[in-house]
């Protein structure tokens, strides 16, 4: 059972749950970071104050939040294959990835930057910064190290849903521990998926945990 194929098949998959994770977190930044900052932005107490569209983005994030992957997964089949042309393999999971990500990212990104001192904000703003420098220069640099963290949670969370892809041929290691420990009751290979699965969120957590260290200032000097 275990031979050369069986253990190339898995390192494989690995590459390619490794694939499927980074580039559908890479994706979901894109949209999740320039959202959590219009939350920022827009809301009560934010730099530009607009009612209007912070409910709007609220309710959105909140609403995709609350659906489960698997179901959401399901919904965005027709979307998928029109985006990719296939509902099945590795590039046809991040769409869904991506956009199951986005909000939960963008709340990540929200509660990093809400964490920034206010003091720090407002000296900015009475030496005249408009809001864009305000938000890249004082929000996003001083919560960098809060948005490392951050995204090594995210990465963690992306990795488990693109496990949970595997139930319709996504690809990766969720896909082998769907086809074999499952539909074939082979309990060895499924054993193995999850292991590995583990190992690579502890490799992504040590990974993470050491850059959001590195950028702390308060570790430095």
């Amino acid at each position: 059972m275990w031979d050369s194929a069986t253990v190339m098949m898995l390192v494989k998959e690995t590459w390619t749950t490794l694939f499927i994770t980074l580039t559908s977190t890479l994706f979901a930044y894109v949209l999740g970071l320039p959202l959590g900052i219009l939350l920022v932005v827009t809301a009560k107490d934010g730099l530009r104050p607009l009612a209007a569209v912070y409910k709007i983005l609220d309710v959105v994030v909140n609403v995709v939040r609350s659906v489960p992957f698997l179901i959401l997964l399901m919904l965005l089949i027709p979307f998928t294959r029109f985006v990719v042309g296939k509902s099945y393999g590795p590039a046809a999971t991040i769409v869904p990835l991506t956009i199951a990500a986005a909000p939960f990212i963008a709340r990540l990104v929200e509660s990093s930057l809400l964490e920034v001192d206010k003091g720090m904000i407002e000296a900015a703003q009475s030496m005249g910064a408009g809001t864009g420098t305000i938000v890249w220069k004082v929000l996003l640099a001083e919560a960098r190290t809060s948005l490392i963290v951050g995204c090594t949670i995210a990465l963690g969370t992306i990795l488990g849903y693109s496990a949970m892809a595997g139930v319709v041929g996504g690809g990766g290691l969720g896909d082998v521990a769907i086809r074999y420990g499952y539909y074939r009751y082979q309990a060895d290979i499924m054993i193995v998926t999850v292991v590995l699965l583990i190992i690579l969120v502890q490799i992504l957590q040590v990974i993470g945990t050491k850059l959001s260290k590195k950028l702390d200032k308060r570790n430095t000097g």
